[in-house]
């Protein structure tokens, strides 16, 4: 087994971006929230000899992973930061007490436990730190440059089948931390990329999107949704209350809504005309893309917006062949963007990625769901819960 004497993790920057985008929310209007969040392994759970592995990077994360001045003076010129947040976030440091990690039968068990503003760091590290550290030690051999021979074989059928296309307008971002391969192959792809690859342009990584002069690009994910399931106190309101917040904000920044917490369905019941316009757009991440896609240009229509304006983020499983089947039916309808992830930074032959996320289930001591329209991405651990919200939200 792979021994480490090093941190993995070298930047505090290393991250998703939609995690400094909640928290800044969360700094500012739930200091006193408290949330749990556990994680979940889709596939089958053998990584429990890891455990002592991941305890120590987490150790190695306390000590060395905090906002250098640099990184300070970088995040200081995005329009959309607040100082008092980011002097706040200067002083941060990664809480060991919050995080639970322990081999169960041979099973990964990950338990963090906190106030929200300081338990909204961990998910993206500690994901990264699992893939990485099962990787390297399941596939000792592979390297980043057999990583990038096969991202060159890609990007030639790539070129290929967009051979007669017009692909002037194709958008397409790095959604690839949390399960890379690893940090080297995950550099060394978005290197190649910037330098031979004109549709990336941007990535949800702000350490990648610093060093490389990129956007960095995020909004919230579930668990902005999830939370407000007990933080508001009537639940059928929790997505419009989440949905307000946000642009108190941000409402001239970040303005692409995630709409599967509760189904696609029940978010457009929600998602009104005043909504619809302050929002830039949406982001799909379950379900049938082509049917989700029609649906809200559908909404937009009915609503009276012209969906023209608005913009549709794609980021379910991606790959390249997708990318352009879904940019030519919708490149002539709404504006896109797509963010591919594991498909690009742990694409590689032989190289099996892990299908592991960490989610809420609780906020302020009680339970929260993720409802999506993927039946294997559900979230609840309490079913009168579950039960409860789908009765809220008029799903059977």
């Amino acid at each position: 087994m792979k021994k480490y004497n090093y941190p993995i993790l070298k930047t505090f920057l290393d991250t998703d971006a939609y995690k400094f985008h909640m928290q800044q929310v969360v700094f500012y209007y739930y200091q006193n929230v408290t949330v749990s969040a556990k994680f979940i392994c889709r596939g089958i759970n053998v990584f429990g000899n890891y455990s002592k592995m991941l305890i120590n990077q987490i150790e190695m994360m306390a000590t060395n992973l905090y906002l250098t001045n640099d990184e300070y003076i970088y995040m200081s010129s995005l329009p959309f930061f607040k100082k008092e947040y980011l002097l706040w976030l200067k002083d941060f440091r990664y809480n060991l007490s919050q995080v639970n990690i322990c081999n169960k039968n041979g099973k990964l068990c990950v338990y963090i436990h906190g106030l929200w503003k300081d338990v909204i760091l961990w998910e993206v590290p500690l994901l990264s730190l699992i893939s990485e550290i099962v990787h390297k030690n399941t596939s000792p051999n592979v390297t980043s440059r057999i990583a990038l021979n096969y991202l060159k074989k890609k990007i030639t059928h790539f070129h290929k089948i967009t051979k007669n296309l017009d692909i002037s307008k194709l958008k397409i971002i790095d959604f690839g931390t949390r399960r890379r391969f690893s940090y080297d192959i995950h550099f060394s792809i978005i290197k190649f990329l910037k330098m031979n690859f004109p549709w990336l342009i941007g990535s949800s990584n702000y350490h990648f999107s610093k060093i490389f002069g990129m956007n960095p690009v995020g909004t919230q994910s579930h668990e902005w949704f999830q939370a407000h399931q007990q933080i508001s106190p009537i639940l059928e309101n929790s997505q419009k209350i989440a949905l307000k917040t946000w642009l108190l904000q941000y409402k001239e920044y970040l303005g692409i809504a995630l709409t599967d917490c509760i189904s696609m369905d029940s978010f457009l019941k929600d998602f009104s005309f005043d909504l619809a316009n302050d929002y830039e757009g949406l982001r799909h991440d379950s379900g049938d893309p082509f049917q989700w896609g029609k649906k809200a240009i559908s909404h937009y229509e009915k609503l009276g917006i012209n969906p023209s304006k608005k913009t549709l983020l794609f980021s379910d499983s991606l790959d390249f062949k997708t990318i352009v089947r879904l940019f030519q039916f919708f490149n002539k309808k709404i504006n896109t963007i797509f963010g591919i992830g594991t498909k690009l930074t742990c694409d590689i032959p032989n190289v099996n990625p892990l299908n592991i996320v960490i989610k809420l289930i609780e906020c302020n001591g009680k339970p929260v769901a993720k409802l999506s329209d993927s039946p294997e991405k559900i979230v609840c651990f309490n079913k009168l819960f579950m039960k409860n919200l789908k009765k809220a939200f008029s799903l059977k």
